[in-house]
């Protein structure tokens, strides 16, 4: 009995401790989008104020955007190597100083290097992040729960500055791996958790390489897939109030109302594909998120030729587009990159998700000027066709790392059958 008693404590307190751990990532990543968000409504403002061309504002989205994906490509590294507590705390911290005081200035020089600090700073967020969540759940949950977390990075913008900021130090004292807290996740496979387990450097860790990590196996598509995904998200928050006012003559309020649908259904989609892709795809995560993209690329075909029928139509397939695009987008950019760097790499989940993170997000830094000239030069049509044709490519992408994930299992079962 007494033995009973202990195992009963000892789940409680597991349980008790992976609840925190996941709100408090939940919080935390959440509380960077304010900060990502940009500077966006406050761009009239500059324009009249401080006498700012739209060139010099575009200029202002590249100081944040570009050190966001590059950075995280070439530090991706360093949650693997000084640990993902420390690494993501620091971020956090840094990130909510250089903009807290951002509104106390009024040159255009100081507003691009804050900007360039914020990204740099919220570079190393989200791979560390990742990387402390999934070690908290097992292999067989671990895209249900990175579902449901990846409804943060909608829900952020409801989060402050000063919340990031202070987020930052509750952070690093508290968001810990499972070994630092003496705690052991049943169903995780023991190989993976000695991989997960963080060592400071000189310790035994040895980082892989930038050419090495897209060496490791289905890495490269995912990435792609995931530049694919991101371009088609950020052009529909960008453009399809635009769109909404433009070419389908919706009043002005009723647009901002419906263009926010899209974001809606990544609400509901992030939150229920973990859940499908646990239960219905165990073992083939790659081809059920394949088939998600293929839907989001479906849906967005769909709302290109119904645009006119009316609102009903409109909302439906905004919302299945945001839906099966917004869902892979997690997946991809967070629990399947941090899978293949515990099974290909050396300790690399946080670098692989960085990596894949910061490919990905290159597509943001060119979608601007990329579908401003499309719109200008060939009509709004033809800008749904280029999100469908990056939408198509993304799928494929997905099915191709599938098509290697398939093959690499076979192999692992002939070799075991040939022992």
């Amino acid at each position: 009995m007494k033995e009973l008693g202990m195992l009963q404590y000892g789940e409680f307190r597991s349980a008790k401790s992976t609840g925190i751990i996941f709100a408090l990532g939940w919080i935390a990543y959440g509380s960077t989008y304010l900060l990502r968000k940009p500077i966006g409504v406050i761009k009239a403002d500059l324009e009249k104020d401080l006498d700012l061309s739209k060139s010099a504002l575009g200029w202002l989205d590249t100081a944040l955007l570009l050190p966001y994906a590059v950075m995280q490509m070439v530090l991706g590294q360093l949650g693997d190597k000084f640990g993902a507590r420390q690494t993501f705390g620091i971020g956090l911290l840094l990130s909510g100083l250089s903009m807290i005081s951002f509104g106390w200035w009024n040159n255009f020089n100081l507003f691009w290097v804050l900007l360039f600090i914020n990204g740099t700073a919220q570079a190393q967020c989200w791979p560390n992040c990742t990387k402390v969540l999934l070690s908290w759940f097992s292999d067989e949950v671990r895209n249900s729960i990175f579902g449901m977390f990846g409804t943060c990075a909608f829900a952020g913008g409801v989060i402050g500055t000063m919340l990031a900021l202070l987020v930052g130090v509750v952070v690093l004292l508290f968001y810990k791996m499972p070994e630092d807290v003496g705690i052991t996740v049943s169903g995780r496979d023991s190989k993976l958790k000695m991989t997960m387990s963080e060592k400071p450097s000189g310790q035994g860790t040895k980082s892989m390489s930038f050419l090495q990590l897209w060496k490791l196996p289905m890495l490269m598509e995912v990435a792609v897939a995931v530049f694919c995904l991101k371009v088609v998200r950020y052009c529909m928050y960008m453009w399809l109030p635009m769109y909404l006012l433009q070419q389908l003559k919706y009043e002005q309020s009723t647009a901002g109302i419906l263009s926010t649908i899209f974001e809606v259904g990544g609400v509901l989609g992030s939150a229920l594909i973990g859940f499908i892709l646990d239960r219905y795809f165990q073992g083939r995560g790659l081809f059920g998120t394949a088939l998600s993209v293929t839907m989001s690329t479906v849906a967005l075909v769909m709302f290109t030729f119904t645009g006119s029928w009316g609102t009903t139509f409109n909302v439906a397939f905004l919302l299945l587009a945001g839906a099966f695009n917004a869902g892979p987008d997690t997946m991809l950019g967070g629990s399947i990159p941090a899978d293949l760097g515990e099974k290909y790499g050396q300790n690399a989940a946080a670098a692989t998700v960085g990596l894949v993170n910061g490919f990905g997000s290159i597509g943001p830094c060119i979608e601007g000027p990329l579908i401003g000239l499309v719109a200008t030069w060939y009509g709004w049509t033809s800008v749904f066709f280029v999100m469908t044709v990056l939408s198509a490519f993304g799928a494929l992408a997905v099915f191709r790392a599938s098509m290697i994930q398939t093959r690499i299992n076979l192999e692992r079962l002939q070799n075991i059958n040939h022992i």
